[in-house]
């Protein structure tokens, strides 16, 4: 009997690890649970977006995987949260150089893209954060394994404790590991290409695509001009924004009754109704 139960105690120990296990393998196995707990302490996982209030073009999640040296070096290096370099060419540049360690020292960069079409299918649900969060899942679930994972953004990652109870999710995520302001960075230069393409695609036309997309009078500029040559907005327009000049230029059609139908909500078409992480 005393073999027995060792023997279960081992099979249990294996399916819970992952590591085969014996009466007679019990040492080798937790001498392999041993090198796997040294190996992925200290390993952390950044994960932070870019591009959540544009009402033009992509939004962009990333997440970055650091060990402690590695960690040290970016920080050295003047790694901190993507908006802390403010905007411009010289902005651009500087984010765009530090990408390039992040990616040379990191352990794992992954991105995820939510097109204006995607956003649009959640934020007419009011769905942005589960959008973000499904993002955030797709990055964890292809890296490999890591002692923490911290997101910034306590509203729109803390219910992913549910599921990876290693996680912890912070507003102002950069200032609890660099691998956040990392991820921040990354996620911000793969956004900025990105829109860099849509400004390519008007310049002819329209001249210089100002104000990164962002609610605010250059993108205003833009869309009445384009407005007025096409009588339509363009086509990356993220059209569940709530934005008065939207509004202005395609009126929504009035609802046929005075009651909300059975699947209206407050949140419908507010893109701000989940505070921007």
């Amino acid at each position: 009997m005393k073999c027995q139960t060792n023997w279960a105690a081992g099979s249990w120990f294996g399916a819970v690890t992952g590591y085969g296990l014996s009466v007679f393998g019990f040492r080798t196995g937790a001498l392999q649970l041993a090198g796997w707990i040294g190996k992925h302490s200290g390993v952390i996982l950044g994960i932070d977006e870019a591009g959540r209030g544009p009402v033009l073009g992509p939004m962009v999640v990333a997440g970055v995987v650091l060990k402690p040296q590695a960690a040290g070096a970016l920080t050295r290096r003047g790694v901190t949260d993507s908006k802390d370099f403010g905007a411009g060419q010289e902005a651009r540049d500087r984010r765009a150089e530090l990408a390039e360690h992040i990616i040379r020292l990191a352990e794992d960069v992954q991105v995820e893209v939510s097109d204006h079409v995607e956003i649009d299918r959640y934020c007419d649900r009011g769905l942005l954060n589960e959008l973000e969060r499904e993002a955030a899942i797709r990055i964890i679930e292809r890296m490999a394994p890591v002692a923490r994972i911290i997101a910034d953004g306590q509203n729109v990652f803390g219910l992913l404790r549910q599921r990876y109870t290693h996680l912890q999710a912070f507003d102002f995520g950069e200032q609890h590991h660099v691998a956040v302001a990392a991820a921040s960075i990354v996620a911000k230069v793969k956004r900025d290409a990105l829109f860099g393409d849509i400004a390519a695609r008007y310049d002819s036309e329209f001249g210089p695509l100002r104000g990164g997309g962002y609610v605010n009078a250059a993108t205003a500029d833009f869309f009445r001009r384009y407005h007025a040559r096409y009588r339509r907005l363009p086509d990356e327009t993220r059209r569940s924004w709530s934005w008065k000049v939207l509004t202005e230029l395609e009126p929504k059609p009035l609802p046929l009754f005075d009651r909300p139908g059975p699947n209206a909500t407050e949140e419908t078409s507010r893109p701000d109704a989940e505070p921007d992480s």
